[in-house]
């Protein structure tokens, strides 16, 4: 298998960068895309050439680590895939592939496809959290929960932070991540307590970061390789109103 890869080089936030072709033959179909990436670095070692930086960790498509834009989507052409997930078997033989960093001004952009998501865990440490002393594991009846609640919070906290809900976003909105958040929390006895406090600051902390805001398109739904639905937003927009609604 052949392709032509166009990839996004930068040296580093400062710089200038720009797209670079990379011709690359002798490819297994059955190859991930990161493992494609792999050999185009063992490649560019043997030519002494600078490696193709990019973020990977546990390739399970569990980390939220890959995030890339291949030929303008996040992750890639397949629904409810992460990077590490996708293979080249989806694409032609001969096509030319181009492969940028996710693009955001809360996401700057450290060196080639690796870009700074720290915004994230911000959002995350002003108020994604419960602050209870839990002490030692509870009996699992000491506090009844039902199993819709139970599959309805599993399901916000499937977000695994990659950030494609952000990418695809034409306003580089970080909604749907934050109201995961959010949302996974309140609907959990746990969580209810500070349900109030949790949502404004994070919702400001959001607003800090310099995401934009949502206008109800969808597309990070389309893109989110867990499936979040939007409805967590409308959830989020209700936690928000109503804490601002019991603080007057």
């Amino acid at each position: 298998m052949k392709l032509n890869l166009k990839i996004w080089r930068q040296k580093d936030q400062e710089s200038t960068g720009k797209l670079v072709d990379y011709p690359l033959e002798g490819i297994n179909p059955h190859m991930s895309f990161l493992e494609m990436l792999d050999t185009l670095n063992e490649q560019l070692i043997r030519q002494r050439e600078s490696p193709v930086e990019f973020d990977h960790d546990c390739r399970e498509g569990i980390c939220g680590q890959c995030g890339v834009m291949i030929n303008g989507l996040a992750h890639g052409p397949l629904k409810n895939t992460t990077t590490c997930q996708l293979h080249l078997r989806e694409f032609k033989d001969g096509e030319t592939i181009v492969i940028e960093p996710f693009r955001s001004g809360a996401f700057p952009v450290k060196r080639d496809l690796k870009v700074d998501r720290a915004a994230f865990d911000r959002i995350i440490a002003s108020g994604g959290y419960v602050g209870i002393n839990t002490g030692q594991a509870p009996d699992a009846h000491s506090l009844p929960i039902t199993h819709i609640a139970a599959e309805a919070a599993f399901d916000s906290a499937a977000c695994i932070g990659c950030g494609a809900c952000v990418a695809t976003c034409k306003n580089g909105s970080a909604a749907l991540f934050t109201a995961a958040k959010i949302t996974h929390l309140v609907k959990l006895p746990q969580g209810r307590e500070e349900r109030s406090e949790r949502v404004l600051s994070m919702v400001a902390q959001m607003d800090q970061e310099t995401f934009g805001h949502c206008s109800n398109t969808e597309a990070c739904e389309v893109e989110c390789p867990q499936g979040i639905s939007v409805l967590n937003i409308a959830q989020m927009n209700y936690e928000y109103n109503r804490a601002k609604t019991l603080k007057k």
